[in-house]
């Protein structure tokens, strides 16, 4: 079997969020990463089960070459008010890998933060789950140098609520907001704090 990739969707109250954008990276890391030549429709294999549609679940969808695995977590969001940059020029994760390994070892040395800011050859990629969004006072912004692009980033990007540019440590003072956005979490519902709350 090759190595498992993972799904992550958000579920609220029976409802699937975004699926077309999970549907999109799923059929792209199918095809491009494991060969796949078949279609599997996301929408046919998830059933949410009637215990989990009165509230807010991760539905974490495990596969390689076929769907592994089929879950759904009960889901609270963290409260995040600081961050720890870290700074590692060789970490991948171009595809969401169920292997996080290299990531929780990043995320282990955030100290007294509630999580770390990646910089990857001095450009700003992600957090330990979600892609950062940049206020400058009037617009929203991502930087063009992720290491997964999200599908709540694809979104935002495609209804012309965020912008994408290149965002390195020394660019950081142009902007007075940060916010953690991911598959269960938009602009509405991220963590949001002071730029100044990045510690390097």
């Amino acid at each position: 079997m090759s190595q498992l990739l993972i799904e992550t969707i958000k579920s609220l109250n029976g409802e699937l969020y975004n699926l077309p954008y999970h549907q999109s990276r799923f059929n792209l890391v199918r095809k491009n990463f494991l060969g796949c030549t078949d279609t599997v429709l996301l929408k046919d294999q998830i059933q949410v089960p009637e215990e989990c549609k009165n509230s807010l679940f991760k539905c974490r969808v495990l596969y390689s070459e076929q769907i592994e695995k089929i879950e759904f977590l009960p889901h609270e969001y963290r409260t995040i008010q600081c961050l720890q940059v870290e700074k590692n020029d060789t970490i991948d994760y171009a595809y969401k890998y169920a292997d996080r390994e290299k990531l929780t070892e990043l995320f282990s040395q955030r100290g007294d933060c509630d999580d770390i800011l990646i910089v990857k050859n001095n450009c700003i990629t992600d957090s330990y789950t979600a892609n950062p969004v940049f206020f400058d006072g009037n617009e929203w912004w991502t930087p063009d140098t992720p290491l997964l692009a999200g599908t709540q980033r694809a979104r935002l990007l495609s209804e012309g609520k965020l912008k994408v540019c290149r965002i390195t440590l020394d660019d950081l003072g142009k902007y007075s907001k940060i916010g953690l956005i991911n598959a269960l979490q938009d602009l509405e519902t991220m963590p949001l704090m002071d730029v100044e709350n990045i510690r390097r």
